[in-house]
């Protein structure tokens, strides 16, 4: 599993400080990962503070949860001790204005989707994240994945990963999928964001299973601090996701750091506004809720978060 811990600065070649891209006066970050994950090192508070000062009205606390025992989160921290750490904050900072959700990221493959599930019969979260990372036997290891690419085609180098991601966004087990496109992260050095997604109908599959599964697609602003600059799905696959019906969506800054709260939300929000979405969807207390999302003239234009 490969998560999102590296700093704004070595992620995105500049200091957080050049621009302010942490987001303000928004209704939901609904992909936060605290110091109970092990890429991550923020104690839940700090965010709860961060919230309050920005105006971040709901939180979704999604700790990585694996189940292969080569991958780092595996049985990194007990769902006791997640639940309650999550739920003890979330009396503490309701009086504050900011309510706080338990929630996990899930990584999803079909070798341990009976143990996922069987998690899942027994444990209950308020929101869950399913995400494809590069699992251990995967060829997107950092240490093989260009040699792997060289020679293949781009279906060949995508097909794992879609495979995984389809079966995912079939299974119904989430509430959302996470960073639909995250492949792209993994390939770069072989292939440009505008090469995948000129072979955009490759996605179709995992798409059309979001919308039959009814699960939600995530955009997801961490990769705004990579070099690529957009977010998770980019607009061309968004785009294909509303040609194909698609309307069910979440958001979330996948923060694994202090300074990566919230950031670049608004940018994704501003992206969401322009496909023509209206409100995300988000679990609460058990029941599916749409959140309108703000006026699309109160949020920076996407292209701010570059």
């Amino acid at each position: 599993m490969s998560g999102d811990g590296s700093s704004v600065e070595a992620a995105a070649g500049r200091s957080p400080d050049d621009r302010d891209r942490n987001a303000h006066d928004l209704p939901l970050d609904a992909h936060l990962h605290t110091d109970l994950s092990p890429d991550g090192d923020v104690p839940i508070d700090v965010y709860a503070a961060l919230a309050v000062e920005r105006g971040i009205r709901e939180l979704a606390i999604t700790d990585h949860v694996d189940f292969d025992a080569r991958d780092p989160a595996y049985e990194y921290a007990s769902f006791e001790r997640r639940e309650r750490t999550v739920r003890e904050a979330a009396e503490r900072w309701a009086p504050r204005g900011v309510t706080i959700r338990f929630g996990a990221e899930l990584t999803y493959n079909t070798a341990w989707d009976a143990d996922l599930r069987r998690h899942l019969a027994t444990h209950a979260y308020d929101f869950t994240i399913g995400s494809v990372h590069d699992w251990p036997d995967s060829p997107y290891v950092p240490w093989k994945v260009r040699s792997w690419a060289t020679g293949r085609s781009l279906a060949e180098a995508l097909g794992p990963y879609l495979e995984q991601i389809t079966a995912a966004a079939r299974s119904g087990l989430f509430d959302t999928i996470g960073h639909i496109d995250v492949v792209r992260r993994y390939l770069h050095a072989s292939w440009s964001a505008p090469e995948i997604y000129g072979a955009v109908e490759l996605f179709e599959p995992a798409l059309r299973a979001l919308i039959g599964s009814g699960t939600a697609l995530e955009l997801n602003s961490s990769g705004y601090r990579h070099p690529a600059h957009e977010a998770y799905p980019g607009p061309p696959l968004l785009a294909r996701y509303r040609e194909l019906g698609g309307t069910v969506v979440t958001a979330g800054s996948d923060a694994h750091r202090e300074q990566q709260f919230a950031w670049g939300l608004e940018a994704a929000y501003r992206v969401l506004a322009e496909a023509g979405i209206t409100a995300l969807t988000f679990r609460r207390d058990g029941v599916r809720t749409r959140i309108p999302l703000p006026d699309p003239s109160s949020i920076p234009s996407a292209g701010d978060a570059a």
